[in-house]
């Protein structure tokens, strides 16, 4: 399980890094609204971080990760209510809660 846990862990730093990647020159909530491209690039990602949280919650239900539930739901949203997503709670997200869970998950891999 260990083995599996760490894979998830990198498979969220890694869909992280590629979010930062996507989003790099873009600094403006507008720009991102109008960049079509990014923004699918950008929602799939967030996919897969929802996504590897909900395994690691199925297979831990005790592992301490940061907005676990709030990140499960967004993902939901992703995946059930494509027509639904706001744009201004993605770049919400992108601009708050990425950078401290993905420290989080790096401390994590660091003694994993």
């Amino acid at each position: 399980m260990k083995d599996r846990k760490a894979k998830l862990y990198f498979d969220i730093v890694n869909s992280i890094d590629l979010i930062q990647e996507f989003i790099g020159p873009i600094n403006l909530f507008e720009e991102y609204t109008i960049d079509l491209k990014t923004k699918s690039a950008i929602e799939r990602q967030l996919g897969i971080v929802g996504e590897a949280i909900k395994v690691l919650r199925d297979i831990d239900p005790n592992e301490p990760i940061q907005y676990r539930d709030e990140i499960i739901g967004f993902r939901n949203v992703l995946v059930h209510g494509y027509d639904i997503i706001d744009d201004s709670v993605v770049w919400s997200i992108l601009k708050t809660y990425l950078n401290p869970l993905k420290k989080q998950l790096l401390e994590k891999l660091s003694i994993a």
